[in-house]
Protein backbone atom coordinates (compact mmCIF):
# COMPACT_ATOMS: atom_id res chain seq x y z
CA UNK A 1 0.00 0.00 0.00
CA UNK A 2 1.56 3.88 -0.91
CA UNK A 3 2.04 5.91 1.46
CA UNK A 4 -0.05 9.12 1.69
CA UNK A 5 1.41 12.24 0.64
CA UNK A 6 1.79 14.87 3.31
CA UNK A 7 1.02 18.39 2.74
CA UNK A 8 0.41 21.31 4.80
CA UNK A 9 -2.89 23.67 4.40
CA UNK A 10 -2.23 27.20 6.85
CA UNK A 11 -6.26 28.01 6.81
CA UNK A 12 -7.57 31.57 7.54
CA UNK A 13 -10.89 32.96 7.53
CA UNK A 14 -13.98 31.46 5.33
CA UNK A 15 -14.80 29.02 3.15
CA UNK A 16 -11.79 28.81 0.68
CA UNK A 17 -9.73 26.71 3.08
CA UNK A 18 -12.87 24.34 3.11
CA UNK A 19 -12.74 24.02 -0.93
CA UNK A 20 -8.79 23.79 -0.98
CA UNK A 21 -8.52 20.80 1.83
CA UNK A 22 -11.29 18.67 -0.53
CA UNK A 23 -9.30 19.62 -3.57
CA UNK A 24 -6.02 18.52 -1.95
CA UNK A 25 -7.57 15.14 -0.43
CA UNK A 26 -8.95 14.83 -4.17
CA UNK A 27 -5.30 15.06 -5.06
CA UNK A 28 -4.45 11.88 -2.58
CA UNK A 29 -2.80 14.29 -0.50
CA UNK A 30 -3.13 13.41 3.87
CA UNK A 31 -3.83 17.44 4.80
CA UNK A 32 -2.30 18.38 7.97
CA UNK A 33 -3.86 21.11 8.66
CA UNK A 34 -2.65 24.58 10.63
CA UNK A 35 -5.64 26.77 11.80
CA UNK A 36 -6.11 30.19 13.08
CA UNK A 37 -7.46 30.53 16.43
CA UNK A 38 -8.56 34.45 15.44
CA UNK A 39 -10.01 33.61 12.30
CA UNK A 40 -10.83 29.82 11.30
CA UNK A 41 -13.86 27.66 11.34
CA UNK A 42 -13.41 24.63 13.57
CA UNK A 43 -15.47 22.92 10.89
CA UNK A 44 -12.28 22.60 9.30
CA UNK A 45 -11.27 19.65 11.32
CA UNK A 46 -13.23 17.16 9.16
CA UNK A 47 -10.77 17.49 6.03
CA UNK A 48 -7.57 17.33 8.70
CA UNK A 49 -5.53 14.47 8.79
CA UNK A 50 -3.97 17.08 11.95
CA UNK A 51 -4.97 20.10 12.88
CA UNK A 52 -3.07 22.71 15.07
CA UNK A 53 -4.35 25.35 16.25
CA UNK A 54 -2.36 28.74 16.86
CA UNK A 55 -2.52 32.04 17.30
CA UNK A 56 -1.78 34.90 14.66
CA UNK A 57 1.83 35.35 14.85
CA UNK A 58 3.26 32.03 16.35
CA UNK A 59 5.46 31.48 13.03
CA UNK A 60 8.06 29.72 15.20
CA UNK A 61 5.11 27.09 16.13
CA UNK A 62 3.86 26.83 12.51
CA UNK A 63 6.92 25.82 11.26
CA UNK A 64 7.74 23.35 13.67
CA UNK A 65 4.60 21.60 13.31
CA UNK A 66 5.04 21.72 9.67
CA UNK A 67 8.36 19.78 10.36
CA UNK A 68 7.05 17.13 12.66
CA UNK A 69 4.14 16.19 9.80
CA UNK A 70 7.14 15.63 7.17
CA UNK A 71 5.67 18.59 5.29
CA UNK A 72 7.72 20.02 2.79
CA UNK A 73 4.64 21.95 0.96
CA UNK A 74 2.21 23.92 2.30
CA UNK A 75 -0.79 26.12 0.81
CA UNK A 76 -2.10 28.76 2.16
CA UNK A 77 -6.01 29.57 1.49
CA UNK A 78 -8.68 31.90 3.35
CA UNK A 79 -7.66 35.29 5.11
CA UNK A 80 -5.76 36.19 7.86
CA UNK A 81 -7.10 40.16 8.58
CA UNK A 82 -3.91 42.14 9.09
CA UNK A 83 -6.23 43.80 11.56
CA UNK A 84 -4.78 40.98 14.24
CA UNK A 85 -1.30 42.96 14.09
CA UNK A 86 -2.51 45.72 15.49
CA UNK A 87 -5.51 43.75 17.97
CA UNK A 88 -4.50 41.02 20.68
CA UNK A 89 -1.23 40.12 18.24
CA UNK A 90 0.80 37.26 20.21
CA UNK A 91 4.25 36.88 17.85
CA UNK A 92 6.46 34.40 19.46
CA UNK A 93 10.06 34.62 18.73
CA UNK A 94 10.24 34.02 15.19
CA UNK A 95 8.22 36.38 14.18
CA UNK A 96 8.72 38.97 16.22
CA UNK A 97 12.52 38.80 14.72
CA UNK A 98 11.41 38.88 11.29
CA UNK A 99 8.52 41.80 12.02
CA UNK A 100 11.53 43.86 13.35
CA UNK A 101 13.84 43.27 10.06
CA UNK A 102 10.82 44.66 7.75
CA UNK A 103 11.29 47.62 6.00
CA UNK A 104 7.53 48.48 6.23
CA UNK A 105 4.38 46.61 7.26
CA UNK A 106 2.96 45.82 3.98
CA UNK A 107 1.00 42.78 3.02
CA UNK A 108 3.82 41.60 0.86
CA UNK A 109 6.51 42.52 2.90
CA UNK A 110 5.12 40.33 5.74
CA UNK A 111 4.05 37.29 3.31
CA UNK A 112 7.23 37.22 1.66
CA UNK A 113 9.13 37.39 5.49
CA UNK A 114 6.75 34.33 6.24
CA UNK A 115 7.74 32.62 3.35
CA UNK A 116 11.62 32.63 3.36
CA UNK A 117 11.25 31.53 7.12
CA UNK A 118 9.27 28.61 5.73
CA UNK A 119 11.66 28.06 2.55
CA UNK A 120 15.09 28.17 4.89
CA UNK A 121 13.33 25.65 7.67
CA UNK A 122 12.79 23.13 4.08
CA UNK A 123 9.03 23.64 3.19
CA UNK A 124 8.14 25.52 0.55
CA UNK A 125 4.99 27.53 -0.27
CA UNK A 126 3.74 26.94 -3.38
CA UNK A 127 0.25 28.33 -5.52
CA UNK A 128 -2.87 28.68 -4.22
CA UNK A 129 -4.21 27.85 -7.31
CA UNK A 130 -1.50 25.08 -8.23
CA UNK A 131 -4.32 22.65 -7.30
CA UNK A 132 -7.67 24.78 -7.42
CA UNK A 133 -7.70 25.75 -11.32
CA UNK A 134 -11.00 24.87 -11.58
CA UNK A 135 -11.85 27.92 -8.98
CA UNK A 136 -10.22 30.64 -11.09
CA UNK A 137 -12.86 33.21 -13.50
CA UNK A 138 -12.63 33.07 -17.24
CA UNK A 139 -12.92 36.06 -19.39
CA UNK A 140 -17.02 37.25 -20.02
CA UNK A 141 -19.62 37.65 -18.73
CA UNK A 142 -19.90 34.83 -16.00
CA UNK A 143 -22.74 35.06 -13.83
CA UNK A 144 -26.01 36.95 -13.36
CA UNK A 145 -27.75 39.25 -16.08
CA UNK A 146 -25.88 40.74 -18.41
CA UNK A 147 -24.58 44.36 -17.85
CA UNK A 148 -25.86 47.14 -19.24
CA UNK A 149 -23.18 49.81 -21.40
CA UNK A 150 -22.96 52.21 -18.09
CA UNK A 151 -21.80 49.21 -15.74
CA UNK A 152 -19.15 48.11 -18.55
CA UNK A 153 -18.25 51.39 -19.02
CA UNK A 154 -18.12 51.87 -14.94
CA UNK A 155 -16.02 47.79 -14.93
CA UNK A 156 -13.35 49.07 -17.03
CA UNK A 157 -12.60 52.65 -15.53
CA UNK A 158 -12.54 50.81 -12.43
CA UNK A 159 -10.27 48.72 -13.41
CA UNK A 160 -7.83 50.77 -14.17
CA UNK A 161 -8.27 52.84 -10.58
CA UNK A 162 -8.20 49.43 -8.31
CA UNK A 163 -5.11 48.41 -10.44
CA UNK A 164 -3.82 52.51 -8.92
CA UNK A 165 -4.45 51.27 -5.34
CA UNK A 166 -3.38 47.57 -6.20
CA UNK A 167 0.23 48.89 -7.36
CA UNK A 168 0.33 50.36 -3.85
CA UNK A 169 -0.55 47.60 -1.76
CA UNK A 170 -3.49 49.82 -0.22
CA UNK A 171 -6.32 47.13 -1.56
CA UNK A 172 -7.06 45.00 -4.23
CA UNK A 173 -10.87 46.71 -4.84
CA UNK A 174 -13.03 49.89 -5.90
CA UNK A 175 -16.75 51.06 -6.05
CA UNK A 176 -17.48 52.74 -8.78
CA UNK A 177 -20.46 55.38 -10.34
CA UNK A 178 -20.50 56.69 -13.68
CA UNK A 179 -16.66 56.57 -13.92
CA UNK A 180 -16.22 58.09 -9.90
CA UNK A 181 -14.69 56.06 -7.10
CA UNK A 182 -16.81 55.78 -4.21
CA UNK A 183 -14.70 53.77 -2.40
CA UNK A 184 -11.65 51.86 -2.03
CA UNK A 185 -10.34 49.21 -0.32
CA UNK A 186 -7.92 49.35 2.55
CA UNK A 187 -7.46 47.03 5.89
CA UNK A 188 -11.11 46.90 6.48
CA UNK A 189 -11.56 44.73 3.58
CA UNK A 190 -13.53 43.98 0.65
CA UNK A 191 -17.49 44.31 2.30
CA UNK A 192 -16.67 47.45 4.14
CA UNK A 193 -15.83 49.10 1.11
CA UNK A 194 -18.29 47.46 -0.80
CA UNK A 195 -21.08 49.06 1.93
CA UNK A 196 -19.44 52.00 1.88
CA UNK A 197 -19.41 52.51 -1.80
CA UNK A 198 -23.27 51.37 -2.25
CA UNK A 199 -24.10 53.89 0.74
CA UNK A 200 -23.52 56.41 -2.00
CA UNK A 201 -24.03 54.49 -4.97
CA UNK A 202 -28.29 54.76 -4.99
CA UNK A 203 -28.53 51.32 -6.09
CA UNK A 204 -26.34 51.61 -9.22
CA UNK A 205 -22.83 51.18 -8.32
CA UNK A 206 -20.14 48.67 -9.48
CA UNK A 207 -17.41 46.84 -7.85
CA UNK A 208 -13.95 45.82 -9.46
CA UNK A 209 -11.60 43.94 -8.13
CA UNK A 210 -8.19 42.76 -9.57
CA UNK A 211 -4.93 41.31 -8.49
CA UNK A 212 -1.74 43.14 -7.57
CA UNK A 213 0.73 43.66 -10.22
CA UNK A 214 2.80 40.74 -10.72
CA UNK A 215 0.65 39.23 -8.26
CA UNK A 216 2.57 36.61 -6.15
CA UNK A 217 0.11 33.44 -6.72
CA UNK A 218 1.27 31.81 -3.29
CA UNK A 219 -0.83 34.50 -0.64
CA UNK A 220 -3.76 36.79 -1.42
CA UNK A 221 -5.05 36.02 -4.32
CA UNK A 222 -8.45 38.10 -4.99
CA UNK A 223 -11.55 36.19 -4.29
CA UNK A 224 -15.12 36.33 -4.44
CA UNK A 225 -17.94 33.99 -3.74
CA UNK A 226 -21.82 33.93 -2.62
CA UNK A 227 -21.10 36.24 0.45
CA UNK A 228 -19.63 38.76 -1.43
CA UNK A 229 -22.87 38.99 -3.16
CA UNK A 230 -24.91 38.96 -0.85
CA UNK A 231 -23.47 42.32 0.39
CA UNK A 232 -23.63 43.50 -2.69
CA UNK A 233 -27.43 42.72 -2.79
CA UNK A 234 -27.80 44.53 0.52
CA UNK A 235 -25.70 47.85 -0.41
CA UNK A 236 -26.94 48.32 -3.90
CA UNK A 237 -24.38 47.31 -6.00
CA UNK A 238 -25.46 45.69 -8.67
CA UNK A 239 -22.40 44.12 -10.97
CA UNK A 240 -19.08 43.57 -10.05
CA UNK A 241 -16.31 42.41 -12.43
CA UNK A 242 -12.97 40.77 -11.24
CA UNK A 243 -9.36 40.36 -13.19
CA UNK A 244 -9.76 36.84 -15.38
CA UNK A 245 -7.02 34.11 -14.50
CA UNK A 246 -5.95 35.08 -11.25
CA UNK A 247 -9.39 35.27 -8.79
CA UNK A 248 -10.88 32.63 -7.29
CA UNK A 249 -14.66 31.90 -7.58
CA UNK A 250 -15.72 30.34 -3.77
CA UNK A 251 -18.41 27.77 -4.25
CA UNK A 252 -18.63 28.50 -8.21
CA UNK A 253 -22.52 26.74 -8.14
CA UNK A 254 -23.80 28.99 -4.73
CA UNK A 255 -22.12 32.12 -6.04
CA UNK A 256 -23.74 31.98 -9.87
CA UNK A 257 -27.36 30.95 -7.57
CA UNK A 258 -27.07 34.13 -5.76
CA UNK A 259 -26.31 36.04 -8.80
CA UNK A 260 -28.73 35.30 -10.42
CA UNK A 261 -31.43 35.52 -6.77
CA UNK A 262 -30.27 39.31 -6.46
CA UNK A 263 -29.95 40.07 -10.37
CA UNK A 264 -26.27 41.12 -9.99
CA UNK A 265 -24.00 41.24 -13.03
CA UNK A 266 -20.76 39.05 -12.72
CA UNK A 267 -17.99 39.45 -15.34
CA UNK A 268 -13.99 38.41 -15.63
CA UNK A 269 -11.96 40.98 -17.22
CA UNK A 270 -8.65 41.05 -18.72
CA UNK A 271 -6.39 43.94 -18.74
CA UNK A 272 -4.66 43.74 -21.76
CA UNK A 273 -8.96 44.12 -23.62
CA UNK A 274 -11.12 46.70 -23.37
CA UNK A 275 -14.44 47.01 -24.32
Amino acid sequence: MAVQKSIGLIAGYGVFPFEMAAALQEEGFAVHIIAAKEETSPDIEAFAASITWLHVGQIGSMIKTLQQHGVSEVVMAGKIRKIHLFRNFRPDFVAVKALLSLPDRKDDSIMLAIAGLLQNAGVELISQVKYAKHMIAEEGHLFGPKASKKQRIDMQFGLTQACGIAALDIGQSVVIQQQAVLAVEAIEGTDEAIKRGGLLGNGKAVVVKVAKPNQDLRFDVPAIGPDTIEVMAANGCKAIAVQAGCTILIERDRLAEAARKHAVSVYGLCLSHEG
